[in-house]
């Protein structure tokens, strides 16, 4: 039978990803520290972590195919909590018992990786061993192919090595082959000790995440759950970082984000760990966004005078903290900066479009390009606010529009209907935290040319995050970085046109 990848012994992390970061995320966590302890003292990160919890331990089911729930229940459990109640008849594939039982495994799970790093323990392979077993207790049996090659169901070995090959045949002749069972022994050694090394060495929490993650499933140690414990291994190098659980996010088209997940572990097994590294990435940026995004006066109804007074002093003691009207100076610098660059890239590109439509012949009274901004504090930066926020929420942050709010625009007519592509510089969250975003959308418009005007139709983002940045970036990186996060929006706006003509 030929193999579509043959097992080999794990490898180290490769030299060039040793000091890789990715640049948007760790602009992020520059300024988290400070945030999460104002977050903390409000009483409003718990619930928010809370509620990420619940959410990986509803999605990591739907990754390996447990069950299906519909997309709108998982939502109202997430918020809610993880209770059968919730769950009507005909919305899950299982006993709505089963389904539950299968969640709460992975909440205990989850909650079992915290505790870990709360108690500054070192990973082992008796600790991934405990993890298995929770994830799996309510999980009796597996599906596997016996000596003769037929399949069926096994009882499943809970916290204990595979003893038999657990390789994966596809549809299509191939295999997947795993670490052999009499390898695995040795192979998770080596695994702990490598992971040993690189945290010795500041390996950037989301490269590190993506490493352990695939070699992990590379020696796929347990007879099945092994996607399970390894995505609860990439948790774990991030909550040690003081970041987030890793939640796989979901992708049009594809509700459980489980298409380009295995795409990725699929590009690491050819040795290319790029991918699966900015997924995680991506993965933690939403989280930060949401984070960000949360007020510390949301739940000030529950707190007492004397709290908010110590809360205030605790601020006023702190070192080295920017003051608010410094950061937000900064973080404005930045993007008036920003937005003068994507002004500039525009009107190149009206320029290109307007060379090859005249060439062409079609440069006509019917067929325009424009480019226009609106700089903060001017009568027009307050468009668009009806498609900044819808675009916010769809990327899961709070777009705050009372404070700095500026854009760019192109504008491409043909007959009567023109494209708008907008690029929209705002701050996140309720209060200043200096952390801005940039967010690109694309819209058409059937009649009128005012921004006033509320015909517009076919809303749609230019890209899978906003750019984000913050009042502590290096002006000269973070031009670098978003002049390459602007050429794909382009690449995207380009397409979005083509589909309307």
């Amino acid at each position: 039978m030929t193999k579509s990848f043959k097992w080999q012994p794990i490898r180290d992390l490769e030299p060039e990803l040793w000091s890789f970061k990715n640049t948007e995320l760790h602009s992020l966590v520059s300024v988290w520290g400070e945030q999460r302890q104002r977050l903390n003292e409000s009483g409003t990160l718990a619930p928010f972590l809370e509620r990420l919890v619940r959410q990986v331990a509803i999605e990591t089911g739907l990754i390996e195919k447990l069950y299906s729930i519909e997309r709108g229940i998982t939502h109202v459990m997430i918020e809610q909590g993880i209770d059968a109640a919730l769950i009507p008849h005909g919305a899950t594939d299982k006993p709505i018992a089963t389904v539950v039982a299968l969640i709460r495994d992975q909440q205990s799970a989850v909650e079992q990786v915290f505790n870990f790093v709360g108690a500054n323990r070192a990973l082992s392979t008796s600790f991934i061993k405990q993890l298995h077993q929770l994830l799996t207790k309510n999980q009796e049996t597996t599906t596997a192919v016996d000596p003769f090659g037929n399949l069926g169901e096994v009882e499943l070995l809970k916290g204990d090595w595979k003893r038999t090959p657990n390789n994966v045949h596809r549809q299509d002749g191939t295999t997947h082959e795993y670490c052999p069972p009499e390898h695995v022994t040795a192979e998770m050694d080596r695994l702990i000790a490598w992971h040993s090394v690189h945290l010795d060495r500041d390996v950037a929490p989301e490269v590190e995440a993506a490493w352990l993650h695939h070699r992990f499933t590379q020696i796929h140690p347990f007879q099945d759950g092994n996607g399970r414990v390894a995505r609860n291994l990439a948790t774990l190098v991030f909550l040690r970082a003081g970041w987030f659980p890793l939640i796989v996010l979901p992708d049009p088209g594809d509700d459980s984000g489980r298409v380009r997940y295995i795409e990725a572990l699929e590009a690491a097994d050819r040795g290319e760990l790029m991918p699966l590294i900015d997924l995680f990435a991506k993965s933690q940026q939403r989280a930060f966004l949401g984070a960000l995004s949360l007020s510390e006066t949301v739940l000030s109804e529950r707190q007492t005078v004397e709290s908010l007074i110590n809360s205030a002093l605790n601020r006023l003691r702190a070192s080295g903290i920017v003051p608010p009207s410094e950061r937000r100076q900064l973080a404005e610098e930045r993007a008036d900066s920003l937005v003068g660059q994507t002004s500039e890239r525009l009107t190149w590109l009206r320029l290109e479009l307007e060379s090859s439509f005249r060439t062409a012949g079609y440069m006509t009274q019917t067929l325009r390009v424009h480019v226009d901004e609106a700089r903060n504090g001017t009568d027009r930066s307050p468009y668009f606010r009806q498609q900044i926020i819808s675009i916010a929420r769809g990327h899961d942050y709070f777009a705050n529009l009372s404070g700095y709010i500026a854009w760019a625009r192109l504008r491409i007519v043909i007959n009567s209907v023109t494209t708008h592509v907008i690029l929209s510089f705002h701050e996140i969250g309720h209060d200043n935290t200096g952390v801005m975003a940039v967010s690109a959308f694309a819209f058409r418009k059937t009649s009128g040319e005012e921004a006033s005007d509320s015909t517009w139709h076919d809303l749609e983002p230019l890209s899978e995050l906003p750019f984000n940045f913050s009042y502590l970036d290096d002006l000269g990186t973070l031009t670098t970085s978003f002049g390459i996060w602007l050429e794909d929006v382009l690449k995207l706006a380009l397409i979005y046109w083509q589909k309307g003509i």
